[in-house]
């Protein structure tokens, strides 16, 4: 398994994948642990010592595909550095880089890397410098579903399309049945929900369209939903909520939401032996070949979508959390790159498996780690 920049291969670290796993709220320690320039107490944990920074509140918004994840860390960084509280709103990747760009929170979180536009918008906050994509979060899109008598569903790409773009309205379709063989698909009409917010898990998903479907989804990927008819609820959260209690519903979001609403998830077929189950590990396999796009500190990823490959999940995502690379401000610095220490630590990566993320590979975490390091 391979981590590429500009096309070379490079070899990577992937240590194990537990999906299980507990949190050890981390205690205030000795100066030992100080992380040089923080000015700030230590904290250790179990598995590792929380470097704390100077005592406030940071503000984060965006993504909520990172909203349960950026939950289990600000717990741990709160309990670990006293008088420091990380405050995240969510709204959807959009919201968030707009907040960012108007100087309304530290960082963002999106699920899509920052447009050539939005990062020009953020120079007039970053004043010396510019908005960068941090890969923080790994996770994958769960095609989550409410379909009555069915407990397992296999899906395809120009299916799923056909579905989200109301081309294909019954469970019982024989588009649904051919890749079903045996199920007892019910004939009722399917409620497709999408959603209603400026979403970055709704560009991955609409990215996976354009280089799987086959030709079947003819919109551009887009944060803002483009497919006709349907239903809409805003965030995860909204979209997990109506396929819990609309009957033959399917939406998307991130598999944690699945996992904390108990709620059914499609395999992929890909043109594998097998259908790809929405699994961690599986997407731990795209993961591990994604490639850098973005160039000196800015760590934007390529994703394959229309991976083939035996076990490899194509619906991935990964959040970022946008900071500006010089210029952040300076009462929020020693927490802002505090937290991210911590989050990118293999503390932190662990803390959120549990969740059903995936750990960012060790070669691409060592990255970040630079990049955070050298945030000014």
């Amino acid at each position: 398994m391979k981590l590429q920049r500009n096309g070379r291969s490079k070899a990577l670290a992937i240590g194990a994948m537990a999906l299980v796993g507990s949190l050890s709220l981390a205690a205030c320690g000795s100066d030992e642990n100080k992380t040089p320039g923080t000015g700030g107490s230590s904290a250790a944990g179990s598995s590792a010592a929380i470097a704390c920074g100077k005592a406030g509140q940071l503000l984060g918004a965006g993504s909520t595909a990172q909203g349960n994840a950026i939950d289990v860390w600000k717990v741990a960084y709160g309990a670990a550095c006293s008088g420091s509280t990380i405050t995240y709103s969510g709204g959807g990747s959009g919201a968030g880089v707009q907040q960012f760009n108007q100087g309304k929170v530290a960082f963002a979180g999106t699920d899509s890397a920052l447009k050539q536009a939005e990062v020009d918008a953020s120079k007039e906050v970053c004043k010396t410098g510019q908005g960068i994509n941090l890969p923080m979060v790994g996770g994958l899109i769960s095609i989550i579903f409410n379909v009555d008598g069915v407990d397992s569903l296999v899906l395809d790409g120009p299916t799923l399309a056909k579905i989200f773009d109301s081309q294909i309205t019954k469970w019982n379709a024989p588009e649904i049945a051919a890749l079903n063989p045996g199920a007892k698909l019910p004939d009722a009409d399917i409620q497709a929900i999408h959603r209603s917010d400026d979403s970055g898990t709704t560009e991955n998903l609409t990215k996976y369209f354009e280089k799987a479907s086959g030709g079947a989804w003819t919109y551009k990927p887009s944060k803002t939903w483009a497919g006709k008819g349907g239903q809409s609820a805003a965030q995860s959260a909204g979209v997990s909520a109506q396929v819990k209690q609309v009957k033959n519903s399917i939406s998307y979001a991130e598999l944690s939401y699945a996992q904390t609403n108990n709620l059914k998830s499609a395999a992929i077929a890909t043109g594998a032996a097998k259908p790809v189950e929405a699994t961690a590990a599986n997407a731990a396999t795209t993961f591990a070949k994604a490639e850098i796009a973005g160039t000196g500190s800015d760590l934007a990823l390529k994703l394959d979508y229309a991976t083939k490959a035996e076990g490899s999940y194509p619906l991935v995502l990964v959040t970022y959390e946008v900071v500006c690379d010089k210029g952040n401000k300076p009462e929020t610095l020693d927490t802002l790159k505090s937290f991210l220490n911590y989050t990118i630590s293999d503390a932190g990566q662990k803390a959120i498996e549990a969740k059903g993320y995936v750990a960012l590979p060790a070669e691409l975490s060592s990255k970040v780690k630079a990049a955070v390091a050298a945030l000014a």
